[in-house]
């Protein structure tokens, strides 16, 4: 793990770098997106099917694309009591929280007018799963529940393909969180049927959920076309550690991220350069033995960086300028330093809550901004499956107090039409 001080010369160009991380990863690869997105656009199932083969090295027919629910019904004996158990405890604690984020249209009197908005649920939501690496039931659960607590009528589940199938887990968890269609298809050519829409799939309002760089870089693209949520993924874990940090669980917890993909990224802001080298020794030394060690070892290798600096408030500000997706508070009295956070996609606070919990069980949402994303987008919520209509109702008595300053602003922007749409109700 690379450790700079701040008397490093190198401290201010790795923090520049580590930061500027989102345009550097999706501008390499935007040209090939772009291809196949234009290539889905054009050839629909028959592009989509390409890419299929040639990526993920299953040969499909249209007519197979779309999960039955058959297989979905058989899923559940591929799984074990305990194991759907935890899957359905999950799906209640989601739910609970996300019932909290809930919006009710809303309306008031300002004298005789009516001023208001109206709250009305996005009419199909497309929900991208990863998988090839990794199998991720959480995820489902984590995108879709929220949607169905907004009233999300649609829900579209795509995930990769797999030869034996569609990892039964997934399954069982779109079950569970009320998805309405599941799709074997993954990738940039899954991000763009949901788009666009094919013969088989019918296309979607919104996309999402995380994916790899590829994915990420898809929905930038297409945002405009179809709505997104934000730029998920690769994975990436911040831990801000002062001296009394224990060193075991700040390696176990970057490796906790690590182990998500190659281009995971993981950093240590510390006030302790004896924790940093701890740290750092510790990784090296957890690592063996994982079953994603390989994955794990390169994202440490390629892009883990500590830095150390002289005090707790230094260390913020330097997570506020890297703007990580998960931020961990392993300081003494967390809660003190909770408002001189600023950019943080998820915050963790304490000795003792590793990201896992809030990975698989605490309720909130770990479908989050990364990149350096989370200086203006937030964690997916009950928020991103809604839309707000403004509602305005003037009688003709309110209109005529606000005609003559109403008519001005119309003429000077040089809107004459606008002036006559509000004075033709006087002639």
């Amino acid at each position: 793990m690379k450790i700079v001080t701040q008397a490093d010369r190198s401290f201010a160009a790795t923090l520049k770098k580590v930061a500027a991380r989102g345009g550097l990863q999706s501008g390499a690869v935007e040209k090939p997106v772009r291809a196949i997105l234009q290539a889905v656009e054009r050839a629909g199932d028959k592009a989509v099917l390409r890419y299929t083969k040639q990526f993920d090295r299953v040969t499909l027919k249209a007519e197979a694309l779309r999960v039955t629910p058959e297989e979905i019904k058989e899923a559940y004996y591929h799984i074990r009591k305990d194991e759907g158990d935890a899957l359905r405890l999950a799906a209640q604690r989601i739910t609970a929280f996300h019932e909290r984020q809930r919006t009710k249209t809303w309306m008031y009197q300002d004298h005789d007018v009516t001023l208001g908005q109206l709250v009305t649920p996005v009419d199909a939501v497309g929900v991208y799963v990863p998988g090839g690496k990794a199998v991720y039931p959480s995820t489902v659960l984590m995108c879709a529940i929220p949607a169905k607590v907004a009233g999300v009528p649609r829900i579209v589940m795509a995930t990769p393909p797999q030869k034996g199938g569609i990892n039964p887990y997934l399954l069982v968890a779109a079950d569970i969180a009320g998805v309405t269609e599941i799709y074997r298809v993954g990738g940039v050519q899954a991000i763009g049927a949901l788009a666009y829409g094919t013969k088989t799939i019918a296309r979607v309002d919104k996309i999402v959920g995380p994916g790899n760089i590829y994915v990420a870089t898809a929905k930038r693209v297409l945002y405009g076309t179809v709505g997104i949520d934000m730029i998920a993924g690769p994975s990436e874990l911040l831990v801000v550690a002062d001296d009394n940090a224990k060193p075991t669980h700040v390696a176990a917890d970057l490796l906790c991220e690590a182990e998500h993909d190659e281009d995971a990224q993981v950093f240590l802001v510390t006030t302790s350069e004896r924790l940093a080298k701890d740290v750092s020794v510790l990784i090296d030394s957890q690592l063996k033995g994982l079953q994603r060690e390989k994955i794990a070892s390169k994202s440490i290798a390629r892009h883990a960086v500590a830095f150390v600096v002289t005090t707790i408030e230094e260390a913020l500000q330097v997570a506020n300028e890297i703007a990580a997706e998960h931020v961990t508070l392993s300081v003494d009295n967390p809660f003190d330093y909770l408002e001189q956070v600023r950019h943080a996609g998820a915050l963790f606070l304490g000795r003792y809550t590793p990201p896992s919990v809030a990975d698989y069980i605490a309720g909130p949402n770990h479908v989050l901004p990364t990149g350096g994303t989370a200086r203006f987008f937030s964690p997916l919520s009950v928020h991103d499956y809604v839309k707000a209509s403004n509602i305005v109702h003037y009688t003709r008595d309110e209109l005529a107090k606000v005609k003559e300053p109403l008519v001005r602003l119309a003429h000077i922007e040089g809107f004459d039409a606008h002036a006559k749409s509000a004075q033709s109700r006087f002639s």
